[in-house]
Formats: structure tokens, C-alpha cells, sequence
């Protein structure tokens, strides 16, 4: 039995770059960093950060504060793209008095604007260390060369650094061994209002629609997506977080202190796709579309768009295997366990 586990931990670790819009402190961006980093099983290269839920430089302190916290300050930090491609904040405002308010704008949001390189002082405390000097998509590319076929791309955000990094070097999507993303938005079951309005709806693509057009065109070796359909099934619960900081350490009490049941803000948006991708039998049910974003500047502007086998455009864009359900309870122990679990 001995040999038998010190084989199984001998195996190489599966060598992952998480692209994240690292809002915080704590949520589920920041949980999600931490449950790929805490995985015996997994590599984290590096973390390219990119506008989002949060403006890009808040969120790098916000990243590097976390990292501090949970003593692995040996993984790189990129700042990529501060901006999305075309959409702005101007264009959003007017597509909203046009169309109607979105129920979620991220860093473009007026409940907390603030100019876009203004970083407010952290709950958390500042961090010490700084960021890396080599740019988001940069990072990306050198990776993927340097480890062709081994690098798995984790997308929890807008797609920004990614549609750069392609722009840059067309091999880059085939160089790596491919893309987990958590995006887009097909028929959730919810009075969520984010949702219910505009079920097509969902923000990491509507941030930056022309990002996510481009990157769902490259030749991915495989796309594996977690929609909003089933991120809305798992939240994390008072009981899950007492559990967590009952085991004392560091990262439990930061989980624990900045948690926020309610309002939306306990879905496990990015954790359940990060889960998955370590353990795929929490995923029950799936189904493979083809994916695209609506890049018309009109009503549609950022949905999502899928079509089955039978009725793709020809202009479409690569086979997506779209999670569907999931074993909630396994999801859940895996995760208490993993943000309990001493470093």
C-alpha cells in the first residue's frame, strides 16, 4: 500500500494558468485561486489578471495579498488587459438606456465606481510583493511554448488577455492542451433577475463580447465551459464556511471573514468549473453545442449563442462540451476539504 500511494503522489502535476478577473477580497474568484493552488494534484504557473468584476490593478493587489495570506508568493502575477477590446462603459450606459438596466456591470458598475487605475485601500491589508514585469498575454505565450500540449488555459473571466495572446500568436491555442472557462448563459432556471430578464445574458461575456468571439473561434484541442445554467446549483453555505474555519488556518479565517451569504454573492460561479476540471465525475450530465457570442451592437449584444451538431452556421465556431449538472454534495466536500487542508 505504501508503494501503491508513493506512486500516486509521484505523478506530475497537472500544470494549469488561471486567466481571472481577481475581484475581492474573498468570493468566489478569489476561492477559485485558492482551490487550484491548493490541489496536491495541480501546477499553477502563473495567474494573468484582466479587468472584470473588478478593475485590473485593484485586483492584482487583491491577488497578491491572497497569495501572501496563504504563503505561496513563488506564483507569478500578470497584469493584462485593462480594458476590453471595443465595448466600453460609455457604449454600455446607452445600450442600457436603450434596452434596460443590466442587474450587474462588474467594474463598470455605479454602486462602486471608481477610476480605472484608483486602487482603494485593501480589507485584507496591502501586499508586500509585487508583480510580475512580463504582460498577461506574453506569460501566456511563453508558457504554452515552453510546455507545448501541457498547459491547461482556466478562463473565469472576460476572455480579454486570451483574444490577445491569440492575436499575438495563432499557435497559441492549439500549443495548449485546453481551455476550461466559466462563461455564457443558455436557459437557467432562476428568478435571479441577472437572469430571468435575459436568460442569454451572463457578464463575462457581455464585458467583452468581441474577446470571447475570438477566442471561441481558435483551434482549442478541447473546450470544456460551466455556464451560469449550473453555477447557480451550488452555493456555498454558513455550514460550509464554519467547517472551513474550524480547521484554523490562515486562508480558512480570510475565507471565513470576507464570506457574503446571499444576494448572489455565495453562487460558485468560478470554483465549480475549477473543481470539475481537477475531478470530472462531479459533473453528472453534459452536452456538447457549438458557441458563439452575439457581436452585433444591438439588443443581443454579448448573449450567447449555441447550436446544436444539425444546425451550426458555417461560420461557426468549435465543438464546446457544456456542463449540464452536477453531484452537488461531492462538489462540496471537495471544497471544504481542499480550503481546509494545511499548506
Amino acid at each position: 500500500m505504501l508503494l501503491a500511494g508513493s506512486l500516486a503522489w509521484s505523478q506530475p502535476r497537472r500544470k494549469i494558468i488561471i486567466n481571472e478577473d481577481c475581484s475581492g477580497p474573498g468570493g468566489s474568484n478569489m476561492q477559485t485561486l485558492a482551490l487550484l493552488i491548493q490541489s496536491p494534484q495541480v501546477e499553477v504557473l502563473g495567474i494573468t489578471v484582466v479587468s472584470g468584476d473588478q478593475w485590473r490593478d485593484e485586483e492584482v493587489v487583491h491577488t497578491l495579498r491572497l497569495l501572501e495570506i496563504m504563503g505561496r508568493t513563488d506564483i507569478p502575477v500578470m497584469s493584462g488587459a485593462a480594458f476590453p477590446l471595443v465595448h466600453t462603459r460609455e457604449e454600455s450606459l446607452q445600450w442600457q438606456e436603450r434596452y434596460g438596466k443590466v442587474a450587474y456591470a462588474g467594474a463598470w458598475d455605479a454602486r462602486w465606481w471608481h477610476e480605472p487605475f484608483v486602487v482603494p485601500p485593501l480589507p485584507e491589508g496591502q501586499p508586500s510583493t509585487k508583480p510580475s514585469g512580463e504582460d498577461a498575454a506574453h506569460f501566456l505565450l511563453r508558457m504554452v511554448h515552453k510546455y507545448p500540449h501541457e498547459v491547461t488555459i482556466y478562463e473565469g473571466a472576460p476572455m480579454t488577455n486570451l483574444a490577445l495572446a491569440i492575436s499575438l500568436d495563432p499557435q497559441f491555442a492549439g500549443l495548449a492542451q485546453e481551455l476550461v472557462f466559466m462563461g455564457g448563459s443558455l436557459n437557467p432556471q432562476t428568478n435571479d433577475p441577472e437572469f430571468a430578464n435575459n436568460p442569454r445574458h451572463e457578464f463575462n461575456f457581455w464585458f467583452d463580447p468581441e474577446a470571447a468571439h475570438i477566442v471561441l473561434r481558435a483551434p482549442w484541442r478541447k473546450i470544456t465551459c460551466t455556464p451560469v445554467d449550473i453555477s447557480i446549483k451550488a452555493r456555498l453555505t454558513p455550514q460550509m464556511v464554519k467547517r472551513i474555519d474550524s480547521s484554523g488556518t490562515a486562508l480558512a479565517h480570510y475565507i471565513a471573514r470576507f464570506y457574503q451569504p446571499g444576494g448572489g454573492n455565495d453562487y460558485m460561479w468560478d470554483e465549480l468549473a475549477a473543481a470539475a476540471w481537477i475531478d470530472p465525475s462531479l459533473i453528472t450530465q453534459q452536452e456538447i453545442r457549438y458557441m458563439s457570442v452575439d457581436i452585433d451592437h444591438g439588443a443581443g449584444y454579448g448573449n450567447t449563442l449555441t447550436w446544436t451538431e444539425s444546425d451550426k452556421p458555417k461560420t461557426a465556431a468549435q465543438p464546446v462540451a457544456i456542463q449540464v449538472d452536477l453531484d452537488k454534495e461531492k462538489f462540496y466536500e471537495m471544497f471544504v476539504n481542499l480550503m481546509s487542508a494545511a499548506h
